[in-house]
């Protein structure tokens, strides 16, 4: 396919979605997000928006890191807190906590983060293999790569196969 300036985001989408089938570090843009201390990174083709927290309608009996559902223009979003699914320490909800909200497999599902830093396009050359732990306390199969900028280092996540595992329950693993 020639590259012209109107099929560049659908020739992205391709390579992205190659890359992810490889489960290899691929070039692209990321939006960037704190969890604590860290840095990550998620393809921003995944993300339909950024919003401010507010705190979801709690449903019985879901895992602590389900925080609930809220109502988006009509749609019921389930709300993940990204913090207590990865283990990280649980932080307080403050002004810079933000809802990312992602359409992973045609369903609309909010990830809450710290906070989102910026948008970053990273080459190859940028992109590290994730690393490979022996260690069957750390699961490390959605962390797609190491991603480096300057002296920042980025941990780039599937988020499409994070939030569509089964331990999660938010989707059937062969809807498309």
């Amino acid at each position: 396919m020639e590259t012209t300036r109107d099929n560049v985001p659908a020739l992205r989408q391709e390579a992205g979605s190659l890359a992810m089938k490889n489960r290899g570090p691929s070039s692209g843009e990321f939006l960037t997000f704190r969890l604590g201390a860290e840095e990550y990174g998620i393809d921003i083709l995944k993300v339909q928006e950024i919003r401010s927290y507010e705190p979801p309608t709690r449903i019985a009996n879901a895992p602590d890191f389900i925080k609930g559902v809220v109502n988006l223009r009509g749609v019921i979003v389930p709300i993940v807190d990204l913090r207590l699914k990865l283990g990280c320490p649980s932080a307080e909800y403050n002004s810079f906590t933000v809802v990312i909200v992602l359409n992973v497999r045609n369903r609309v599902v909010g990830a809450v983060v710290d906070s989102v830093s910026d948008v970053l396009e990273l080459n190859r050359d940028a992109i590290r293999p994730a690393p490979e732990l022996n260690s069957t306390s750390v699961d490390t199969s959605f962390i797609t790569g190491i991603g480096t900028v300057n002296d920042r280092m980025l941990i780039l996540m599937d988020i499409e196969g994070l939030m569509s595992s089964s331990d999660m329950g938010l989707m059937d693993s062969l809807t498309v």
